[in-house]
This record gives structure tokens, C-alpha cells and sequence, in this order.
């Protein structure tokens, strides 16, 4: 199995923050990061060149190989925000109901900006995860 690419750096959180492309993203990246460190009690690395992670944990893959991860984490990517909710949404319809306009992958959270969802539910989702993966 290949090595995973992307491990917990030195780089500064605030100055990537700061490179994303407009006001209105880098705003919502700090809120996001405010928000993920009330949570996990982590202040956040730089995970590779562009994902803030909260945490850390040990990942076991099902052939016993075991890697360091974030608990939860987000890009302030080009497109939209994205959110790495590491437990994945199988458990959260209730939630992803409720909470506004976005998409999802796997264990990725899209969102185009803050105020198209409910911050409440965001806490409630990120709790949920943040609880599970620990």
C-alpha cells in the first residue's frame, strides 16, 4: 500500500488562512477554525500544504497498517469550503437535513459559504464526529 501523502507540517496556520482568494472565504475559514477548536480544544496544524486539522489521531486500515490523522479538519478551497467530517454522514440524515445548502462526499462536507447553513447544526455535526473518531 502507498505511503500516505499528506502529514501534520510546521507551516503557519494563520498565513495560509490569510493566502485564501477573497475577504468573504478567508472570514469563513476563521470561523471555522474557531468553531473546530471550541470543539476538539486544538488550536490546528497545517496538515500538507492546504487542510487545517484538529486533533490527532491513529487510523488502522483494515491490513493493519496504521497512519497519524486529524479529527476533523477544512480547506478554504477555490470552489467552496471543505469540511473533513472523518467518520462520514451514514449516521447524520437527521442532521445533513437541517443543515442548509451543501454536498457531500465521503467524508467530505461542500459548502459555498457559511451563511447558506444553520452554525448550530455545523457545531452539532462536527461534535458528532469529533465524538465518534475519538
Amino acid at each position: 500500500m502507498a505511503e500516505l501523502k499528506t502529514h501534520k507540517t510546521d507551516a503557519d496556520v494563520d498565513l495560509f488562512l490569510e493566502s485564501a482568494e477573497d475577504e468573504r472565504k478567508r472570514d469563513d475559514a476563521r470561523e471555522v477554525r474557531r468553531l473546530m477548536s471550541d470543539i476538539t480544544g486544538d488550536t490546528g496544524s497545517m496538515w500538507g500544504s492546504s487542510i487545517v486539522g484538529f486533533g490527532e489521531r491513529s487510523y488502522h486500515y483494515a491490513n493493519g497498517r496504521e497512519a497519524s490523522w486529524f479529527a476533523v479538519g477544512f480547506s478554504p478551497r477555490k470552489r467552496e469550503l471543505t469540511l473533513y467530517i472523518m467518520d462520514g454522514f451514514e449516521r447524520r440524515g437527521a442532521l445533513l437535513e437541517r443543515l442548509g445548502k451543501h454536498r457531500t462526499g465521503k467524508s467530505c462536507l461542500y459548502i459555498k459559504r457559511l451563511t447558506d447553513v444553520d452554525l448550530a447544526v455545523l457545531r452539532e455535526l462536527i461534535e458528532a464526529s469529533v465524538s465518534t473518531v475519538r
